[in-house]
């Protein structure tokens, strides 16, 4: 084995980070069981994963440098996290609400702010339909959001998302084309949008600048996509699987990434709901043993 592969290898661990999300804890109201904070970083840490997106409010400390010691303490930094915002309301202003997560990141130790352009509805089952001047707010205030984290020593990146003002490839590809902000790449929210997230990667590599790694039933996807199930259902009934068993060549998505140098964070993610804890924290039954999978199935591709 070469040094160069040795430290490409190094590189890679180095970049795979958690998300709660996969441990089921989420922002939505009603979802399903949620595990508290002790538990879940417990179970990333012995997994071998040193990094970890924030989560919902209210699932680590709320002070910033609390928070950092809080991980710290499980041997884990902060990464960022997902910040759902309303971006397309004029007579909104959306930069406190950024400019006080900016915070919370310099504070931490973190980096990248996930946006999300939020409906203005709780949930992700359903959204309004945005005209050519929603559209233009929009764009202006990512643009705007994107200067001001560059400012602040942050990066910026907009998430498509189901259930968001962002979710098709269509719209990605407008969010693209009217704005400079990031790209957060979503393999999973992206498929069940109807795009194809390698596709979308491979023709705008540059603008990538964070990624979250879920596979898919395209089965179950297809029925999110013709009306027949929601999005909070087809979470329960298993739509996002492990890495490698799904129907995203998430192996191609990595391989692209890496040949066009990307060098943010994978961050593993698998929206799941709990209908009550795991019986065994010692265990691989639950949200511990499927992130095990993925994580084996990403470090074999990166080897």
């Amino acid at each position: 084995m070469t040094d160069n592969v040795q430290t490409h290898r190094r590189t890679a661990l180095d970049r795979i980070a958690g998300a709660p999300i996969s441990w089921g804890v989420c922002e939505v109201p009603n979802w399903g069981h949620q595990l508290e904070a002790d538990r879940v970083l417990k179970e990333m840490s012995s997994l071998g994963i040193a990094a970890t997106e924030f989560g919902p409010v209210g699932f680590l400390e709320e002070e910033a440098v609390a928070k950092a010691e809080q991980l710290s303490a499980y041997g884990m930094r902060a990464v960022g996290g997902f910040l759902p915002v309303l971006l397309h309301d004029a007579r909104h202003d959306p930069m406190p609400e950024v400019d006080a997560f900016i915070d919370g990141c310099l504070a931490s130790g973190a980096g990248v702010v996930v946006l999300a352009a939020f409906t203005g509805v709780d949930g992700y089952d359903a959204r309004p339909v945005l005209d050519d001047d929603g559209w233009s707010v929009m764009l202006a205030n990512l643009d705007r959001i994107t200067d001001r984290a560059a400012a602040r020593g942050v990066i910026a990146c907009v998430h498509p998302h189901v259930g968001t003002m962002v979710e098709s490839g269509e719209e990605t590809e407008r969010i693209l084309a009217g704005s400079r902000v990031g790209l957060c790449v979503d393999t999973g929210h992206l498929l069940v949008g109807g795009a194809d997230p390698v596709a979308l990667t491979a023709q705008h590599p540059e603008r990538v600048v964070h990624v979250h790694l879920k596979d898919v039933d395209g089965a179950i996807a297809a029925r999110v996509m013709d009306g027949t199930l929601t999005f909070g259902e087809a979470v329960q009934a298993g739509m996002f699987l492990p890495l490698g068993e799904g129907d995203v060549d998430i192996a191609a998505m990595v391989r692209t990434l890496e040949a066009a140098g990307y060098q943010g964070w994978y961050v593993l993610e698998q929206d799941v709901m709990l209908n009550a804890p795991p019986s065994d924290e010692h265990s691989d039954e639950g949200p511990v043993g499927d992130v095990r999978k993925s994580l084996d199935f990403l470090l074999g591709v990166a080897q």
